[in-house]
């Protein structure tokens, strides 16, 4: 299916807000829920949300919603969560994305990482303008939602059970691949440390506007968009952004800066 047809189904305003409501929450969506959400009925929900998932905008799966297993935790229910396949319509076609896969390969290359940050940071003070430097976890929320970072807020006990969930279902996925246990202890201990030290809240960002060059040159564009969030946000303020990769979010978190922490 074209992207344009896709992205045409939204133009009903009950499927939109099914969609953008199973969009930002980040985790499977049944079909009770989202009709709460959408305030519809659920034979209702569950049309539209069939109609999403088959034109490619939501995936589908299945799981008991109880929480329970074995005899009476009754069948499973089908979820819903934003299908991870990018769609876009630009009129006339424009292919942004191969001039920036080149342009990333060609700095790469010829070793310009420095360069490239320091532009990226220079790059957001220039998007923060005359302001002052982000004053706390709101503003940053706000800066962030405007540049569709899709952000929200993670305390300790949020990120244990999403740490929980993830390595069961990386073990789930990864049983018998080569290899894996080292990128999980990796990526373990990154978020052990990112939970340390008092920082009891972090915005994490569910979306990476970047996300396409970053499959491709993660390193560098992962910096570049540290180097760009922290030049948007300023220095010496309330806040910091910091480097903490999670599967399938962004790579960077904002968290108070340990200036304010107290």
């Amino acid at each position: 299916m074209e992207d344009i047809d896709a992205i045409a189904v939204l133009q009903d305003p009950v499927r939109r807000r099914l969609y953008e409501y199973v969009a930002a929450q980040g985790r499977e969506v049944g079909r009770n829920e989202a009709a709460e959400a959408a305030g519809v009925a659920r034979t209702l929900a569950a049309h539209h949300l069939d109609k999403l998932a088959e034109v490619g905008l939501l995936e589908t799966g299945s799981r008991r919603l109880t929480g329970r297993s074995g005899p009476g935790a009754g069948r499973p229910a089908k979820v819903y969560t934003r299908a991870r396949a990018e769609r876009s319509v630009s009129l006339p076609a424009r292919d942004y994305r191969t001039a920036a896969e080149l342009l990333a390969e060609t700095v790469e290359q010829a070793g310009l990482d420095v360069e490239l940050c320091a532009a990226a940071h220079r790059r957001g003070e220039a998007l923060r303008g005359s302001a002052a430097p982000c004053g706390g976890l709101e503003e940053a929320m706000a800066m962030l939602a405007a540049r569709g970072y899709e952000p929200h807020l993670e305390d300790a006990e949020d990120a244990e059970d999403a740490e929980d969930a993830e390595d069961a279902e990386d073990a789930e996925d990864a049983e018998g691949v080569e290899g894996v246990d080292d990128v999980k202890g990796v990526q373990g201990s990154e978020r052990g440390r990112g939970l340390s030290g008092g920082a009891a809240t972090v915005i994490r960002m569910r979306n990476c506007p970047f996300h396409a060059v970053a499959e491709r040159f993660p390193p560098l564009v992962c910096g570049m968009n540290l180097a760009l969030l922290e030049g948007l946000l300023g220095s010496g303020g309330q806040v910091r952004a910091r480097m903490e990769p999670r599967p399938g979010e962004c790579c960077v978190v904002v968290e108070a800066s340990k200036n304010n922490a107290d």
